[in-house]
């Protein structure tokens, strides 16, 4: 079993870039660092090199979230260009820096039927699959329900097109379902997807409830003491499996909580 934790992005008490985020990140204990592209990919090849050796001689597992902006069931033409760009850029610098995957939000089903949708964003990642990164193609579960990505679209999507792997959000699959997650069945339906390290995000979320109040819509990201969800439950679960994976903390205090996460499954037993 092998478990991997740390931070979207560089740590609160960092005082510099990326590079020193990474670094502080191990003398943290801490050993996976997302690389946030949210906004834009604006980091220069040259740059995304030089990272990669950092986190390399620090053993720290990189990944990438790839631009909010990224839409797979865009009907204009434009937009789905752009969007193709900010993923093929994104596979790009993480190439270069030896990154495990790239992640992103699928998309939204707009006017478009679930069925529809489905084609659409298939029919883009099996053209970006073929754009020969060693970097995988990660799709995160979406937190709200007019977005096209729940759980059962990512693994549907992976098994359908290579070099694509499913990607959880514990948190939006909490929010999404309004308040309410089952580990354990989340992680047997994700195991039905064969992978030798799973890659997931983790924090507490606010959120609004939809439908009646059946299912939700995330709001924001909160740190792990508001407790929902709860984190030693899932902790639990993983262990049981024996899983390998990583686990990056989206809580507004990013490291803070990773350190807790670590805590919890050291109190479980587990040696990092």
């Amino acid at each position: 079993m092998e478990i991997r934790l740390g931070p979207a992005g560089i740590p609160t008490k960092t005082t510099g870039g990326t590079d020193q985020g990474i670094i502080d990140v191990a003398k943290m204990g801490l050993n996976a660092f997302e690389v946030e592209f949210v906004r834009g990919v604006h980091m220069s090849p040259e740059v995304a090199k030089k990272i990669g050796i950092i986190a390399r001689e620090n053993n720290v597992s990189l990944s990438i979230h790839a631009p909010y902006f990224i839409n797979l069931c865009q009907t204009d033409n434009v937009k789905l260009s752009n969007s193709k760009r900010w993923i093929i850029d994104s596979l790009d610098r993480g190439r270069l820096m030896e990154a495990k995957l790239i992640v992103f939000h699928p998309g939204a089903y707009g006017k478009l039927s679930k069925d529809e949708a489905f084609e659409r964003a298939r029919d883009v990642c099996e053209e970006l699959s073929k754009h020969g990164s060693d970097c995988k193609i990660g799709l995160e579960t979406v937190g709200k329900a007019g977005q096209f990505g729940n759980l059962d679209e990512n693994i549907r999507l992976s098994k359908a097109v290579k070099n694509v792997v499913p990607v959880v959000d514990f948190a939006h699959i909490y929010a999404r379902n309004g308040g309410h997650i089952n580990y354990g069945a989340v992680l047997d339906k994700w195991m039905s997807f064969h992978m030798s390290h799973y890659h997931s995000h983790f924090s507490c979320i606010n959120f609004t409830t939809v439908k009646n109040g059946v299912g939700g819509n995330e709001k924001n990201h909160m740190p792990l003491i508001a407790g929902q969800p709860h984190f030693k439950d899932l902790a639990k679960e993983i262990i049981k499996r024996k899983m390998n994976i990583t686990i990056i903390s989206e809580s507004p205090v990013l490291e803070q909580d990773s350190l807790i996460m670590k805590k919890e499954f050291q109190a479980l037993g587990v040696k990092f």
